[in-house]
């Protein structure tokens, strides 16, 4: 049986490594050029992203260039021009959104496979035989489309490959087709640029336009009025039917312009829920676990296992985002030999580690600190916080520079966790 492919987001050189170093088959990501995320995109130089190519293909990994933006007229011939130098890159695919863009990419890189963005909203086999006799090879089906009209897809268009999202922030517009930024801050949404205005608190009023009376409708309290704010996608849970079903090629996380944290942890989450499904030793458990760390809006498992009419509780009506059940404390540099603090560390703090799956990680104890097993998760305490020049710190805090030898080599990435209180949670709420 051909194993499902788990592809993540970039957003960054660094996210990328991160990304595959916790398991990802494939990830997606682009220059800021045609992008839907101008802000991860201009993170992305050209160089880097070619980079980021070798260091995938060196893996046996792939990359997907997404040129998944709406193109007005006056910028064709810079279109044309930005599809033929990401195509001399040779990733492993373009991610398109339009029918034109697919066309003319087909036409500019014949050879390269192009898969459809979730922005084109495919819904059903009729406009996936159209994209497929375009030149497709994937469709990125829309979020609102359950798993039984995948299945009449597939069985229609069996060398089709279709690809589901399964976790990440959720529009509240129809697959991300969405105005209501463009109208309130002029930063378009379809073109890269969206301001999240979905995730704002709104008041509510009522206008009498024969009276031109206006007033507020007052709200009861604890109701909120986060009116459009979609809570994230969460489908570890749900697994066992994705991929029973035998018709889905890829499951995909979104998250290009989220934290290095958040890459790591996705990606080892489902390559845990992938690699169990097929050992026969599922346990969604494990899984949200390591989801209900992260900062999220709240989880639902949207529509692929239920139709939208069914679900009266996607929306995140008290808060815009709530803080995760753990707090990042810290992560390796690259090598793995110094810790990178991200939140107030002190010796004797209990820190939980974060790695790849797999790792080989030494027990140890030095005068540095010691790694220790407990309730079968792993732990690093600080005995000293030694920089390299060999000052020793009372405390490190969130915004301090200076790498602290840690007492073993640890996986390039690791992270270093601790549990979350309230006080720790700054984002807006009710």
């Amino acid at each position: 049986m051909k194993k499902v492919e788990l592809l993540s987001p970039a957003g960054t050189l660094e996210k990328l490594k991160i990304a595959f170093d916790y398991g990802a088959d494939a990830v997606y990501g682009g220059v800021s050029h045609f992008s839907l995320r101008i802000r991860s995109g201009k993170e992305f130089s050209f160089e880097d992203f070619e980079e980021g190519i070798k260091y995938a293909h060196e893996r046996g990994k792939k990359v997907y260039a997404t040129i998944n933006g709406f193109p007005f007229n006056s910028q064709l011939n810079l279109l044309k021009k930005h599809i033929l130098k990401m195509g001399e890159l040779q990733p492993d695919a373009f991610i398109v959104a339009t029918p034109g863009v697919l066309k003319l990419a087909h036409e500019l890189v014949p050879d390269m496979p192009l898969h459809l963005s979730t922005q084109a909203n495919v819904m059903n086999v009729l406009d996936a035989k159209v994209y497929y006799d375009m030149g497709a090879t994937r469709i990125i089906t829309a979020r609102e489309i359950s798993l039984k009209d995948l299945k009449e897809i597939k069985k229609e268009l069996p060398e089709l490959e279709l690809e589901v999202f399964v976790h990440g922030s959720m529009c509240f517009a129809y697959s991300g087709r969405c105005l209501i930024s463009t109208l309130q801050s002029g930063r378009v949404p379809n073109r890269g640029s969206c301001a999240n205005d979905c995730r704002f608190p709104y008041e509510i009023y009522a206008a009498n336009p024969e009276t031109g009376t206006l007033f507020k409708l007052e709200e009861e309290e604890g109701i909120g009025t986060y009116i459009m704010n979609s809570k994230d996608l969460n489908l570890a849970s749900h697994m066992q039917e994705i991929l029973e079903s035998g018709v889905v090629d890829s499951v995909k996380i979104e998250g290009r312009t989220k934290t290095a944290y958040y890459a790591a942890v996705t990606a080892k989450a489902y390559r845990m829920a992938i690699d169990d499904y097929y050992a026969n030793t599922l346990d969604s458990s494990k899984y949200q676990y390591e989801l209900e760390s992260l900062q999220n809006r709240g989880y639902t498992d949207a529509y692929l296992v239920s139709r939208p009419f069914e679900k009266h509780d996607t929306q995140s009506l008290d808060f815009t985002m709530q803080l995760g059940t753990h707090q990042v404390s810290g992560v390796t540099n690259e090598e793995g030999t110094h810790y990178m603090c991200k939140f107030t560390t002190r010796p004797n703090d209990e820190l939980e580690i974060v790695a790849p799956l797999g790792s080989d990680i030494a027990i140890t104890e030095n005068d540095i600190g010691k790694v220790y097993e407990k309730n079968a998760k792993l732990y690093l305490t600080f005995k000293a916080l030694t920089d390299e020049k060999g000052k020793v710190w009372e405390a490190v805090h969130s915004g301090n520079i200076n790498p602290i030898k840690l007492p073993t080599t640890f996986p390039p990435f690791t992270f270093f966790r601790i549990p979350a209180h309230e006080d720790m949670n700054t984002a807006p709420k009710k």
